[in-house]
């Protein structure tokens, strides 16, 4: 089997504040990026794009470290790492923002060294638009350029989000965002749309339903792998995310990375935070393959 491809990645770095239905935790590991690169960096080397302040834990550098997750391009700020804090609704349908603090993340310019700028995948973290587009310029010889977005920046900056979906090639979205850009609540119709603004491969992310994959006449369904006890369902896109490019970047089908990034994803619910993602082992996550296999593609 060929060597995965490099990774590379960029998005939020934060510390979380969590309050569930099974208890609160106060400023754990967090951030799109930080989800991402730890579930890609199971399979693919991961080079990491992002900012922290001089108060980030060495708990995060070391969880990197662990993962052989390359930090070269993370930039230390004086000033205080972003954070977040979030209350979920009994049933997970819900969850209200408690708190914003934005810290060095306000004023993050990312930087990228020479040779990483050769990477052969690029992920773009649900960040501001004009971020996403500066890394999309540097990396112009990327053969896919995965693209994640949220519903903030449809509403705030759609005009500047268009133009990163053409320098897209795959785009991965939820459903909500997905109508928001396209106007209609048909996921078929909607990813027609979606590709016509840049992205030939469209992933519509469905939560607790799986996710379903457009590209070109092709549609590849797949539904979530069943979890018996929700803990907390932060990160789980970017967990996804994670598991979806790194399939890719170890030479995967489009169905493959369907399934990895829905076994991962069902992993991180699992516990607060990335504790889940932290302990599992590759034979659990060959077995939650295995059932998506089996259920979803005989």
């Amino acid at each position: 089997m060929d060597k995965p491809k490099t990774i590379l990645a960029v998005g939020s770095i934060a510390l979380d504040t969590l309050e569930t239905p099974h208890g609160t935790r106060q400023n754990i590991l967090g951030g799109s990026a930080t989800y991402f690169s730890i579930s890609a960096g199971l399979l693919a080397p991961v080079k990491l794009v992002g900012v922290v302040g001089n108060d980030y834990p060495e708990e995060g550098w070391q969880l990197f470290q662990s993962r052989n997750i390359n930090t070269d391009n993370i930039l230390v700020e004086n000033g205080s790492t972003f954070r977040w804090g979030g209350k979920y609704s009994n049933d997970y349908s819900t969850r209200d923002t408690l708190f914003t603090e934005l810290g060095v993340f306000e004023n993050f310019s990312p930087t990228i060294q020479e040779a990483d700028r050769l990477s052969p995948l690029v992920f773009l973290g649900n960040i501001h638009p004009d971020l996403q587009s500066s890394v999309a310029k540097l990396t112009p010889s990327a053969e896919y350029i995965v693209t994640d977005t949220m519903n903030l920046w449809i509403e705030t900056t759609k005009n500047k989000l268009l133009k990163v979906l053409k320098k897209s090639d795959i785009l991965l979205i939820n459903e909500s965002e997905a109508e928001l850009i396209s106007g209609t609540n048909n996921i078929d119709r909607s990813a027609v749309q979606l590709q016509g603004l840049g992205p030939s491969t469209v992933v519509i992310k469905k939560g607790s339903s799986g996710a379903v994959l457009f590209h070109g006449e092709e549609k590849v369904s797949i539904g979530a792998y069943p979890v018996k006890d929700v803990i907390d369902t932060t990160g789980a896109g970017d967990t996804f995310g994670g598991g979806f490019v790194s399939a890719l970047a170890s030479g995967g089908t489009f169905r493959d990375a369907l399934i990895k990034g829905s076994a991962l994803a069902s992993i991180c619910v699992e516990g607060f935070g990335v504790e889940s993602l932290l302990e599992v082992n590759l034979e659990e996550i060959k077995k939650r393959e295995k059932f998506l296999y089996s259920v979803f593609c005989s």
